[in-house]
């Protein structure tokens, strides 16, 4: 076990609870890449960190409580809950993810968050949508495809 990466594991998600854009980036590597089901590749600290600005700045609900904190010298992992209010029809989401991150000069390198896009998108969108549509191809790359046209959107749009 690393403690030092335990802890920041613990910081990264203390922030992200309480919204500080600048403590989440502390946590990040220059060089961090981020995935998960929706947003697929994002790379670089600003491009990760305007991901988190778009997602804390969609929802101002968001809850994150994590568990299960493990660390070693190169690698971490996480499970956290992750409680928010989906804007496009403002039904309650909670979603279960686990979270895998790799270390490189003491801070986060990679992290990837991996959780079940069916029932996410079960609670996202209700019935029948989310049921029906939310295991086919086209849905997953209609959704991504409107995450990253945000995303480029909050970049370009971002002062620093």
């Amino acid at each position: 076990m690393n403690d030092r990466h335990v802890a920041l594991i613990h910081a990264f998600y203390e922030a992200l609870g309480s919204g500080d854009l600048d403590a989440i980036a502390r946590c990040y590597h220059p060089e961090v890449s981020f995935g998960d089901p929706i947003f697929q590749e994002v790379e670089g600290r600003d491009r990760v960190m305007a991901m988190w600005r778009l997602q804390l700045g969609r929802r101002s609900d968001l809850l994150a409580d994590f568990r299960d904190v493990t660390a070693d010298d190169f690698t971490g992992s996480a499970h956290w809950t992750c409680r928010y209010t989906f804007t496009g029809t403002g039904r309650e989401v909670v979603n279960e993810i686990d979270a895998l991150f790799r270390f490189e000069d003491d801070l986060i390198v990679r992290h990837h968050d991996e959780y079940d896009f069916r029932h996410w998108s079960k609670m996202a969108l209700g019935k029948p949508a989310g049921v029906v549509l939310g295991w086919t191809p086209m849905f997953r790359k209609s959704i991504r495809d409107g995450a990253r046209k945000a995303l480029d959107e909050v970049e370009q749009t971002w002062p620093g």
